[in-house]
This record gives C-alpha cells, sequence and structure tokens, in this order.
C-alpha cells in the first residue's frame, strides 16, 4: 500500500543538524530514535552539565405446558408486550546552568555529565553493568540498577538511560520511562534533546498527546524540529489541527524553524480538514520562507484533489511537477492510477501506466495490483490476468496480492476449477498463498456445496506452512453447520480450541443454527446456555436460530421467553425476530391469533407491511 507521507524520509538544504538527524533515523519510524543516531548526534553537539531539574507528566426451563382456554390470547399479549418494553428500551525550568563540557565519546556513544573528560572506575563499572542489562532486553532489573546506582552517589550515561526509557515506551510503561527521566535529572546528569524525544515519542505512539505536550513545555534543553514535528504529527493524525497549528507557533517564537517534514504534515492534515485551496496556501507560504517541497509533499497535493474528486486537475498537476523542479515518482503515479480506477477509468489508467514507463519511471508491484484489483472487481479477469503475466517483463515479481483478486473473481464467478488451477500456478511460480488466499477459496467452496474439498483443504493448511486463523475455521463450520454436518463442525470447534484460537459469536451462531436447523434443540439450548460461561454474548443471529428451532419443534412459549431474555439482555430484536414468532405460533394451529399479532406489531411499525403481507400469504 503508498505511503503518501513516511515521516522518515530526508531532505536537501536545512541545518546540519536536522538534516544529519532525520537522514540517521531514517528507517527508525515517525515515532522512535535509534541508540546509533543517539550516539552520532551527540558527537556534534555539546550538552549542559550538572544541571538538576524535577521532571514530573501526571498523568427459561421448559415449564410444563398446558394448552387451556385463553392462552391463544395469553401467548399472543405476551409477544405484544415484549415488544413494547423492547421498543421504548432502546428508544486527559531549568535550574542556572553550569559550565559546558564536551562530551566523551564512549564505544560510539556520547557519555555526558561527567567532568574531567574521565570515569572514575566504579562509575564505569556501573554503567557498563547497565548498558548490558538494557542490550539484553532487561528492563525491570535495568530499572533497579539504575535506582542503586543514583542511590550510591553514580552518575548515569545518559546513552543506556535513554536507550531503558525507550524500552520501556515501547511496552507501553511511559510512567516507566518518565520514572528514568526523573532519576537521570535529579542524578546531576542532564538528558539532552535526544532523550527528551524519546519519550515525547513513546507519548505520542500511545496517543498520550497531554504528557507529551507537558514533556515538551518541561524540557530543560532546547527542542529541536524533530521534537517538535513528532508532536505535529500526533496532533494532525488526531485531527487536532488546530491545536498544531497554536505548537507551530511557539515554535517559531523559540527560533526552531520548520523544516520540509514540518509543512508536510501540516500541508496534509490541512487537506483533510480545510480541502487542497487551504494547504495551497500553505505551500506558498513554504516557498516564501525558502523551504523547498519535495515528491512526498507533492503527492499529499496530488492525492487531496483526487479525493475531491478533480482528476483532471490531478493529472495536470502531475504533468506540471518537473516545472516546480520536482520528477514524479512512482506513488504519484499510483494514486492518479487508484482514483481513475475508482472513477472506472481503466483505459485511462492503463494508457497512464504506458506513458509511466515511457518516462522511465518504473511501476512497482503495487502499481500493477491497483490495476489487477479493479479490472477484477469489475469482472474482466482475462485483462487483468494479461497484466499478471506482463509484470515479470517490467522486472516486478507477483505477490500473493496480485493473485488474490483473480483467485477471488473465479469463486465469484463460481468457477472452482479455474480457481484451484490458478492457486497451482501461483504456487509453482514460486508466489506461496497467504491465509487471505485460502480464506477466499474456503469461502467460495461452502457457498458451492463443496464443504467435503473445503475440509480437505483445511486439513492440509499446517502442512503448507499457513496457520488457519478465526476466520478461516468460522467460514468451514458454517458450511458444514449449513449442509446438516454439525457433528463434524463440533470436532472443528474443538480443534479450533487445542490451537489457541477462541471462538466468537460467529461460531457459536453457525453452530447453534446448525443444531437447531437439524431438529437438535435441546443441543442447541445447552450451547446456547454455555456462551455466558464462555463469556461469549450471543448476538441477534444466535437468538433468532434458537427461536426458529424451537419454533420449529412446536415450542413457541420456550422461543417467547427466549425473546424475553433477549430483550432484557438488551440484544434489539429484529423484524425477522417476530416473523419467526407469528409464523411458530401460526404453525401450531393459531393463525387468527398469530394474524392479530401480525397487525398490532405492523400497527406499530415493528414489522414492515411489506413483511406482513408476505407473512399472511403463507398463513
Amino acid at each position: 500500500m503508498d505511503v503518501i507521507v513516511p515521516a522518515n524520509h530526508a531532505h536537501e538544504g536545512f541545518c546540519s543538524f536536522q538534516h544529519f538527524t532525520r537522514e540517521s533515523c531514517r528507517n527508525t519510524g515517525p515515532f522512535s530514535v535509534g541508540a546509533g543516531d543517539i550516539a552520532r548526534a551527540r558527537a556534534i553537539r555539546k550538552v549542559h552539565v550538572g544541571c538538576k531539574v524535577s521532571f514530573s507528566v501526571q498523568s427459561a426451563d421448559s415449564v410444563d405446558f398446558k394448552k387451556h382456554k385463553g392462552f391463544q390470547k395469553q401467548r399472543r399479549n405476551r409477544v405484544f408486550a415484549i415488544s413494547k418494553v423492547e421498543t421504548l428500551s432502546f428508544n486527559v525550568k531549568m535550574k542556572h546552568g553550569e559550565a559546558f563540557v564536551q562530551g566523551h565519546l564512549n564505544n560510539g556513544h556520547i557519555s555526558s555529565g561527567m567532568e574531567n573528560s574521565s570515569l572514575n572506575f566504579e562509575d564505569f563499572e556501573s554503567n557498563n553493568h547497565l548498558r548490558r542489562l538494557v542490550r539484553n532486553g532487561e528492563l525491570e532489573e535495568g530499572f533497579k540498577f539504575l535506582e542503586s546506582m543514583v542511590y550510591h552517589g553514580d552518575i548515569p550515561d545518559i546513552i543506556p538511560c535513554t536507550s531503558l526509557i525507550r524500552g520501556f515506551c515501547k511496552v507501553g510503561k511511559t510512567r516507566k520511562a518518565t520514572r528514568v527521566m526523573e532519576i537521570v535529572e535529579d542524578s546531576g546528569a542532564v538528558p539532552d534533546v535526544i532523550t527528551y524525544n524519546v519519550l515525547i515519542s513513546g507519548y505520542c505512539r500511545l496517543g498520550e498527546i497531554d504528557n507529551a505536550l507537558q514533556v515538551l513545555e518541561r524540557m530543560s534543553v532546547a527542542p529541536d524540529v524533530v521534537t517538535y514535528n513528532t508532536i505535529l504529527r500526533t496532533l494532525c493524525d488526531g485531527g487536532k489541527l488546530n491545536l498544531a497549528m497554536e505548537v507551530l507557533h511557539k515554535q517559531l517564537e523559540k527560533e526552531c524553524y520548520p523544516d520540509v517534514i514540518t509543512y508536510t504534515i501540516l500541508i496534509e492534515a490541512t487537506c483533510k480538514e480545510s480541502g487542497v485551496g487551504q494547504a495551497m496556501k500553505l505551500l506558498d507560504e513554504m516557498r516564501n520562507k525558502g523551504c523547498i517541497p519535495d515528491v512526498v509533499t507533492y503527492n499529499v497535493l496530488v492525492n487531496g484533489i483526487c479525493k475531491e474528486g478533480r482528476l483532471d486537475e490531478a493529472i495536470k498537476f502531475l504533468n506540471d511537477m518537473p516545472s516546480y523542479g520536482c520528477q514524479p515518482n512512482v506513488i504519484t503515479h499510483n494514486i492518479i492510477l487508484r482514483s481513475m480506477c475508482s472513477t472506472g477509468s481503466w483505459m485511462d489508467a492503463e494508457r497512464l501506466l504506458a506513458e509511466m514507463v515511457r518516462k522511465g519511471c518504473s511501476p512497482s508491484v503495487v502499481t500493477f495490483n491497483i490495476l489487477i484489483n479493479f479490472l477484477c472487481r469489475k469482472g474482466l479477469l482475462g485483462r487483468a490476468i494479461d497484466i499478471l503475466e506482463k509484470m515479470p517483463k517490467h522486472g516486478c515479481t507477483p505477490n500473493s496480492l496480485s493473485y488474490n483478486p483473480v483467485l477471488h473473481g473465479f469463486c465469484k464467478e463460481k468457477k472452482m476449477d479455474r480457481a484451484i488451477e490458478y492457486l497451482e500456478i501461483m504456487v509453482s511460480r514460486g508466489c506461496y498463498p497467504d491465509i487471505v488466499t485460502y480464506n477466499t477459496l474456503l469461502t467460495a467452496l461452502c457457498k458451492d456445496g463443496k464443504v467435503d474439498v473445503a475440509v480437505e483443504i483445511l486439513n492440509q493448511l499446517s502442512n503448507k506452512h499457513c496457520s488457519p486463523v478465526l476466520i478461516t475455521y468460522n467460514t468451514v463450520i458454517d458450511g458444514l453447520s449449513k449442509v446438516g454436518k454439525t457433528e463434524q463442525a463440533m470436532k472443528l470447534l474443538e480443534e479450533m480450541r487445542t490451537k489457541g484460537l477462541k471462538p466468537d459469536t460467529i461460531t457459536y451462531s453457525s453452530l447453534v443454527g446448525g443444531l437447531s436447523r437439524e431438529g437438535k434443540v435441546d443441543e442447541a439450548i445447552k450451547l446456547f446456555h454455555d456462551l455466558e460461561r464462555l463469556g461469549v454474548r450471543p448476538n441477534v443471529i444466535t437468538y433468532n436460530s434458537i427461536m426458529l428451532g424451537l419454533c420449529k419443534a412446536r415450542q413457541t412459549y420456550r422461543a417467547i421467553d427466549i425473546l424475553a431474555d433477549m430483550v432484557t439482555r438488551g440484544c434489539k430484536p429484529t423484524e425477522a425476530t417476530y416473523t419467526i414468532l407469528i409464523e411458530g405460533i401460526a404453525y401450531e394451529g393459531l393463525a387468527k391469533e398469530a394474524l392479530d399479532l401480525l397487525n398490532q406489531l405492523c400497527s406499530r411499525g415493528v414489522v414492515k407491511k411489506s413483511s406482513a403481507e408476505q407473512v399472511a400469504v403463507k398463513m
């Protein structure tokens, strides 16, 4: 899938440290700072030493039933009464600085917060042990050792402390990470901007933006553009563009100037919230301030124009990009291609592909997959296969996402033999199907009544190094239940449990429905009552299946009990729920009472008139 604005792309023409930091963080993602990056960055900046800052972030058994005079009316009235109840019930400063000293390089890292460019032996050994604990992932032991170090008067090295903060952030323990920061500051060591950036990115990754903003306000060193970009990205992703603009204003006040990443983040958010027109104003501002947009910036705008349905303008923008000093890349073309396909202009899409190749922009696997997926959805399987077969000529090897739409297309047309044939072709070419491929095939086989073939494929999955997931079992269990093979379906239920998969409402609804259809109502009810013990909440389909089974067994009184239980538990009955009961009452020979109830429910809008007419005809 194309990524419009990767937060880690590097840019030219900005201050050396900002450029250096972004380059060194290319592969770390938008919310992480690598340990190697820390060392390299520290090697080119000085740090305050000896400053001590206080740092904190707040953060129904069956009743024996006998017909008696008036019972028919009683049943009718009870269902009507329950339906009335159901309808009503649904109506988050730094102290004075001391002397500056140059940090010392230690195993490729900078050790700061130490005077006279040397460590005493105890400090050296303690920091080495802390470094080993953190490197081995022993975070809790590392935390305890850090506490002990500081208690004994040792000054910790910032590098392993920063790694410890990152480790706790990665596992969601931001409070513990903040406590590490507090311990470090209280020890006399001073975290630099990268240490703060690690903590801020940890909060941002977990969506704790308020805490991240508190850290920003309490920083004992000046934030850099990476600090602000991390926060701006989180605010913009959360739809808080106005707050992002306030943060940008504070950033400018502190003379920390935005870079191309900053503007790209804000332009993308503006496209989403205010439209491309406003985003273009930001683009102009960006240029006026000497910040040159890159291909990622332009891709954001092309994407925004396409999402506004202005495909012709997007194509013009694409063609004008070289005059702006920026060549469109494969992602630019993919955005336009996807937009063309979504509007049904697949012939234009194919022409764009040819033009793209002519200009020397090599298509990617994603490019071809966009076209294949669209053509398959339109039923143009032959054309899709032609494109798939041409991929190797363009240096692209088809992947499972290339083959899956073709297999799905054959399944949709009920050409199961062709689907299985293409599955074999796929494997013969060294492209192994993923679970999505198999789920597609299993669903089609079950719908086509070929459940035995589906079971055979399911049994072979483990040998194909492709583990079935919940939806895989649910598909086959539902298929077996619908063809009267619930006993085999129950065996699959036990099998999935032994493999550590937890059955859900869909699993049990299929089984309850299958048992009910086979007349095994008591077994269905037993399974239904087990759901509560298993922590599974039945849905309307589960209830309807039970009621249908009871009504077929001429036990509508028990079905009405199920209806009452359904409403009590907050599960809203559907029109189908009431028509099942009405037909059940009529099936027991009480057609007049059923018709009266139908009219009452119809007059209250619980059952549509068209549905009522169909039920009345059946009765």
